[in-house]
């Protein structure tokens, strides 16, 4: 959803030295999508730009409504995460079976790709990527932003072993935060209308409290954010980094941010380690 606004925005701009912008047209085919909808326009006027899931589009390329030989560039968002999900063999097919890497140039993306110069070899070996292929690695003194603050609490229910359910967790931080009349909610098994409709009512609020499984740790781009609680530790210093950076966003970076994590005291350990692999420092706040 967000990737579509923005790359409607810049389609209505006129490049350098233009005075008219050409058409360019640019179609969300996005999970829960009326597919006959689209169908219907891919006859009329064949988009410029198709910003797709995975799942959608390979849904599209099964039912013969839509077919990649004119594809001229291929952009994988988040492309670590991808190969690592349940959308990896459709992935797989859209790099090798429904499209060819003679014709496209083909753009790979992400903040974390793990050993990136044996995922570039991999690549190439399977044919994902032409041989002469470009790196771009963007190696920062600090993995995340100067401005965050990293904290860490001891939560008593989960050293009973009682973890709270999401809506266990909504009660409590409407208890807790009584300024946030709205707190809303954002998981992998909601559908796409349910989603969009969550993401809508935070961009209006003034203020809000989000409550969302990892479904929103990458790509969600709320810059006004400013605290992160993480009620389950991330399973790696990867998800911790993309958890952490939906907060101290620019243009809104000056200020400080905050990452806290409920932890019991087994988890502290494996916190210290993502504090030695990003480099920062996190401190014990006592409640």
């Amino acid at each position: 959803m967000q990737v579509t606004k923005v790359a409607r925005m810049l389609a209505t701009k006129p490049k350098e030295g233009e005075l008219e912008q050409k058409s360019c047209t640019v179609m969300a085919l996005l999970d829960g999508g009326m597919l006959m909808r689209h169908k219907s326009w891919l006859k009329a006027e064949p988009p410029t730009i198709v910003v797709a899931t995975i799942g959608s589009l390979c849904q599209m390329l099964e039912k013969h409504m839509i077919k990649l030989e004119a594809m001229r560039v291929l952009v994988i968002d988040e492309v670590d995460f991808m190969f690592s999900s349940k959308q990896v063999s459709s992935l797989r097919k859209l790099l090798t079976s429904y499209s060819s890497i003679n014709t496209r140039q083909t753009v790979f993306a992400s903040a974390s790709i793990p050993q990136h110069k044996i995922f570039l070899d991999k690549c190439i070996q399977q044919k994902w990527t032409k041989n002469d292929t470009i790196h771009v690695h963007v190696n920062p003194v600090e993995p995340m932003p100067s401005c965050l603050h990293h904290r860490f609490v001891s939560e008593k229910s989960k050293k009973a072993g009682n973890a709270s359910s999401a809506t266990l967790l909504i009660n409590f931080l409407k208890a807790s935060y009584e300024g946030y009349s709205d707190i809303l909610l954002l998981e992998e098994d909601m559908n796409f209308n349910s989603r969009a409709a969550s993401l809508s009512e935070v961009r209006q609020a003034g203020s809000y409290l989000l409550v969302s499984t990892d479904i929103a740790a990458r790509g969600l781009d709320l810059p006004e954010t400013t605290h992160i609680y993480n009620y389950d530790l991330p399973r790696t210093a990867i998800d911790y980094l993309h958890r952490a950076g939906r907060t101290g966003r620019k243009p809104f970076s000056d200020k400080k941010c905050s990452v806290t994590s409920i932890i019991i005291s087994k988890e502290r350990f494996v916190l210290e380690k993502y504090e030695n692999e990003l480099m920062f420092n996190c401190e014990e706040l006592i409640v």
